[in-house]
């Protein structure tokens, strides 16, 4: 990356109108103005490997000749050899073009002929170096980009996908299919695309050669393809289903490593290190048994191709040295067609070792496709509108939602919010409150009714357009490995310093990030661990206020505080709710008491609403549940 004004590049998170936020070595440097230099492929969606190879079509096609300038140095490569013996030692002068061309280059002289066939020699290995460094540095490049594009659009794509996806999926699993399948498929392109050509090129050219000089010859030579062939084959099916076993289980692994460091504070608190270490122990057992079941075909397929090969090598020979013998053939001849035999077979065993790498990459693509072909149940309908400005109003018509077919989470549920007021949702735990916050945003869809904002369903808006327009408060505050300023502005990045500030302030957060060692500029560790609770919530109110949107959800925001922090923290919820749309889910029903509405669920469905007295004053489930709270306390 390079920056036009390096001057305006600090440290101090002074942001300004229009900077963009850049990481360089784990810090955030702010720049006033920052261009990308990196070329590349458009930014454009692919999925298929087709569509990812098409940008780099030209520098494929360079790779693609330099495959056939070392193709063609291959096939040259013995016969200088071919001419010294011939030639000029004299064992049986060349006839025909060969012969023509020798002449008309170097004369008939002995010691002209030796030196165009040493200098042959030279230029051959030089055009076939050359074109070899074309083509690797053509399938490098090539891998390392498409690896990119791949790897962005599954990211892209994973992320659009509806939670209910992410609910059912392991987390480790589409990790190891965004790093390790991908690597798998650069590594093919690198090292098997055109190499793959190379050997095949090659081959198809020596048979081709070898058949010029003697057929009957070549075709005792070939007599071994076809158990060769055969056996490749059989093997490399064997090997892609074991890949694939190996795939999921290494998918497995890193997600029990992925689940015990991201709950690392659980494992200690109940001493469970050693229980974890033998879930993660059985685990590797079983990939270690299912990759050595693979190796083991891999390695019993070498020695195969080893066999066969030499087989074909003893026919060549004891034909070959026959003929030789009766004068049917020269040594010249004799001495190509055996170098050539040595290259047929390389390419065969080449193509044959390449089965690992190609099964790898298959597997990873399949695994890949299968991520890339799954559509999220949420997604923006046909004629989709981006949200207007929103002010707020809320209804919920006769919704029915449930996770999973026959379990009913939501029943018949319908209730309406005026812009500006404030609902709470009461309840206990499992009765929905989340699931209906959950269905605002269109984090999911109901399986029947509608909710709408403002009068429009909102699924006639765009997702994204719908959920700027909304901001969360939850019980479990989630920050970044990121500066503290970072944090607080995730929902509005262009946000200036001057707003970071008086968020903070509003949030009743800047006391405390103020006295940290590098205030704003300070890193917060993974998941806001290095923050007390209260310190993460009031960042997280920041985080709301900067964004100014008109609805606001509020997820148990008081829960586990202590009373001074809790003081703090409502202060700061209360200059967060004002003139806005909130929806509070409590369980301290103390905190929602001046609530406009209160709507109390019961498995699934709202028995009760009204406000607090009223709610009181009815004896019913609102009242039952006052009365525990009010007694436990006491």
């Amino acid at each position: 990356m390079e920056c036009r004004q390096p001057e305006s590049c600090k440290m101090d998170a002074k942001l300004q109108p229009g900077h963009t936020v850049a990481v360089f070595r784990g810090r955030a440097l702010v720049c006033a103005e920052m261009k990308t230099r990196l070329p590349g492929p458009d930014k454009t969606n692919r999925t298929n490997i087709t569509d990812l190879l098409k940008p780099h079509s030209k520098a494929i096609a360079a790779g693609i000749a330099a495959v056939i300038g070392e193709g063609i140095a291959n096939l040259l490569e013995p016969w200088p050899l071919k001419i010294v013996l011939d030639n000029v030692l004299r064992s049986r002068p060349i006839h025909g073009w060969l012969n023509r061309m020798i002449l008309s280059t170097a004369g008939a002289n002995k010691l002209s002929i030796l030196e165009f066939a040493t200098m042959a020699v030279l230029i051959i290995a030089v055009v076939g170096a050359a074109c070899s460094y074309i083509e690797k540095f053509v399938t490098t490049s090539t891998g390392q980009w498409v690896m990119h594009d791949l790897r962005r659009a599954l990211y892209a794509h994973i992320q659009k996908l509806s939670l209910t996806y992410h609910d059912q999926k392991q987390t480790g699993d589409l990790i190891s299919r965004v790093t390790s399948d991908i690597d798998a498929i650069q590594s093919f392109i690198t090292s098997g695309l055109l190499g793959a050509l190379v050997n095949s090129l090659t081959l198809v050219g020596m048979v081709g050669v070898m058949l010029y000089i003697n057929w009957r010859f070549t075709l005792i030579a070939l007599s071994v393809a076809p158990p060769l062939f055969l056996v490749v084959y059989t093997f490399t099916r064997r090997i892609k289903k074991a890949a694939r076993e190996m795939r999921k289980k290494e998918g497995e692994i890193v997600s029990v490593i992925q689940e015990v460091l991201s709950s690392i504070r659980v494992v200690k608190a109940f001493a469970r290190e050693d229980y974890e270490q033998r879930r993660l122990e059985e685990e590797s057992l079983e990939g270690i048994e299912i990759a050595m079941r693979a190796r083991s075909l891999k390695a019993r397929l070498a020695p195969l191709v080893e066999i066969i090969v030499a087989a074909g090598t003893c026919l060549v020979l004891w034909f070959g040295a026959r003929m030789a013998l009766s004068g049917s053939l020269s040594a010249g001849s004799l001495v190509v067609f055996i170098l050539y035999l040595g290259k047929m077979y390389k390419p065969m065993q080449e193509l044959s070792k390449m089965t690992d790498t190609y099964s790898k990459a298959a597997v990873g693509y399949e695994r890949i496709q299968e991520v890339l072909n799954t559509h999220g149940e949420v997604k923006d309908l046909p004629g989709a509108r981006l949200a207007p400005a929103l002010k707020g109003r809320i209804q919920f018509q006769r919704v029915n939602f449930s996770y999973r077919a026959g379990t009913q989470v939501l029943r018949d549920v319908s209730f309406e919010i005026e812009p500006g007021q404030v609902a709470a949702l009461v309840g206990p735990t499992g009765a929905g409150k989340t699931t209906i916050i959950s269905l605002i945003p269109r984090f999911y869809d109901p399986d029947s009714g509608r909710v709408k904002i403002d009068g429009y369903d909102v699924r006639t808006f765009k997702q994204k357009s719908l959920r700027q327009q909304i901001s969360f408060v939850l019980q479990d505050t989630l920050l970044f490995h990121a500066p503290v300023w970072n944090n607080i502005a995730y929902g509005k990045p262009n946000a200036s310093r001057s707003e970071i500030l008086r968020a903070a302030a509003l949030a009743n957060a800047h006391e405390f990030i103020d006295k940290m060692p590098d205030g704003y500029d300070t890193m917060i560790g993974e998941r806001g661990v290095t923050l007390s609770g209260g310190q993460r919530q009031r960042i997280a109110i920041a985080r709301a206020i900067i964004r100014g949107s008109p609805i606001l959800i509020l997820d148990e925001p008081g829960s586990g505080l202590d009373a001074g922090t809790e003081k703090l923290v409502f202060e700061a919820l209360d200059r967060l709710m004002e003139g806005k749309t909130s929806i509070v889910i409590a369980h301290r029903l103390a905190t929602i008491q001046r609530a406009d509405i209160i709507l109390v669920i019961k498995d699934g469905a709202i028995v009760e609403r009204g406000q607090h007295e009223e709610l009181l004053k009815s004896r019913g489930v609102y009242s039952d549940l006052y009365e525990l709270q009010v007694t436990a306390q006491a």
